[in-house]
């Protein structure tokens, strides 16, 4: 079985990064730009049921450039990542959730908010996301907070087909 997951969020939230945490369990402080989208692939077994991963690391939205939602076609699911050291993002992360169900309908959606081991220097506290129709966990793509956990609950919810809800 195969799932395709698009990866969306604002510029410079840890998109990237959690995905090389994810599938080839490494982290670097060196920051690079994702021109356009990035495909990775990693196979996880769910439930004794091997399912191939299709990861798709898009670029950073920001002022100057927008995410195509082209990219999103035949995704199963996608996460929202957010940068707990900057509010902007979790606004960021909405709009693009709310481009995402225009052009997917209800598929599974997840939020991670990034950066957990700079939490002394979040901005984001209980009340912003406190009442989110999105189910969110926090992680760090630094230390591998919730990684593996994030995408095999995005997974499993694909691949039972529900949407996941709060």
């Amino acid at each position: 079985m195969q799932k395709k997951i698009c990866l969306l969020g604002g510029f410079g939230v840890g998109k990237t990064s959690l995905v090389s945490r994810f599938v080839h369990s490494i982290f670097s402080d060196k920051y690079l730009t994702t021109i356009g989208v990035k495909i990775e692939k990693k196979t996880i077994t769910l439930d004794a049921e091997s399912v191939d991963l299709i990861i798709w690391d898009i670029h950073g939205e920001d002022d100057f450039q927008k995410v195509n939602m082209s990219y999103l076609r035949g995704a199963s699911g996608y996460l929202l990542v957010v940068d707990g050291t900057r509010i902007g993002t979790l606004e960021t992360a909405l709009v693009l959730h709310g481009s995402a169900q225009k052009t997917l309908g209800k598929v599974p959606c997840m939020m991670a908010i990034n950066k957990a081991d700079l939490k002394d220097r979040w901005e984001i506290g209980p009340a912003a996301v406190e009442g989110l129709a999105i189910p969110f966990v926090i992680t760090s793509a630094k230390n591998g907070t919730e990684v593996e956990e994030t995408f095999a609950s995005l997974a499993r919810a694909m691949v039972a087909g529900t949407g996941m809800q709060r």
